[in-house]
């Protein structure tokens, strides 16, 4: 189990703090949790009032905030947080070495200090990175290639000629590559169109547990540099997603749909194919989205308005519904 003093912690995160440096604590908890052995953090200002009840050693908190000796003031308490336990805390049980039920092709290279779990099958001419880790019962499949540093967890799928970048996190039962929705209909039947592109994930993308990324028909299908995905999204056949956007849970993106840089898609929405959505556009949960939205756009509905159209139409139905009464 870890144990570090307050003293690195506050030189870590480069901060302002008055209390005794070498108290050790063991890990990061909330304020309603921690002990004397923890670090805490008020990233919210709703949970400001645990400051004065919390036992915590320490707290990370803004530096506008008033109050005790214990309190580690710094920019940004969620970020430091996170940066804490990246550092010291986050430590799991991890693949060590090459095991020996593990099924590697003679073909496939795999770089130096990787670890590869029981039961995982890596096909012909499969490219794996430095330190990466791959889990138990994880399938790749021929003429794929995973950068450095990357990590796939237990029971993920990665089909044929599909790239993943450096620094990648790909979580449980996800599957990469698998086939886009695609058929071409013929005196009444409908007849399966070869999904024959490939799937390109960027450096620093996390895709959480449950979701799919199909391969393009054609093409490629892309996943933007640092784009993080939540779970249970679908990204389908040819669809490009920009860098650094974030993608909540539920989310699915229809075909050849366009997303540029620094998106955020809450929960539920979706996104119809063939449409370009602009860079930095926010799209609200639940939302519908049939047309293109310019750049920095904020919408919300079903079909998808601006935030202000979408409100006033609330309103004037609020008004109406209370007039009738």
């Amino acid at each position: 189990m870890p144990d570090v003093s307050l003293g690195e912690i506050v030189d870590f995160v480069g901060g302002a703090y008055s209390g005794p440096r070498d108290a050790r604590v063991i890990g990061v908890a909330a304020l309603d949790e921690a002990t004397e052995r923890h670090v805490s953090f008020l990233s919210n200002p709703k949970y400001a009032p645990q400051l004065v009840t919390t036992r915590a050693a320490a707290v990370l908190v803004a530096k506008d905030v008033d109050g005790d000796g214990r309190f580690i003031r710094v920019d940004n308490p969620y970020y430091s947080m996170a940066r804490v336990v990246a550092r010291w805390f986050s430590e799991r049980p991890a693949p060590q070495g090459i095991s020996p039920h593990a099924v590697i092709s003679k073909s496939a290279k795999i770089g130096a200090d990787a670890g590869i779990g029981p039961f995982v099958s890596i096909g012909d001419n499969v490219t794996i990175g430095a330190n990466t880790l791959i889990y138990s019962n994880v399938t790749i499949e021929p003429n794929t290639t995973i950068g450095d540093e990357s990590i796939i967890y237990p029971n993920v799928s990665i089909y044929c000629d599909s790239k993943i970048g450096k620094r990648c996190i790909i979580h449980s039962a996800v599957v990469i590559g698998g086939d886009g929705y695609g058929f071409a209909q013929h005196e009444g039947r409908h007849y399966k169109i070869p999904q024959v592109g490939s799937v390109r994930i960027e450096d620093d993308v996390e895709i959480g547990a449950g979701c799919t990324v199909d391969r393009g028909a054609l093409g490629e299908t892309v996943i933007g540099e640092g784009t993080k995905i939540d779970n249970l999204c679908h990204i389908a056949h040819n669809v490009r997603i920009g860098k650094h956007c974030l993608l909540v849970a539920q989310v699915g993106i229809a075909g050849s749909a366009q997303v540029g840089d620094y998106v955020v898609i809450a929960g539920q929405s979706g996104v119809s194919g063939h449409v370009k959505v602009g860079n930095r556009v926010q799209i609200a949960g639940k939302t519908a989205v049939f047309d293109d939205v310019p750049d920095d756009g904020k919408v919300m509905g079903a079909p998808a308005l601006p935030f202000r159209d979408f409100a006033k139409r609330e309103a004037m139905l609020k008004r109406m519904v209370k007039k009738k009464r």
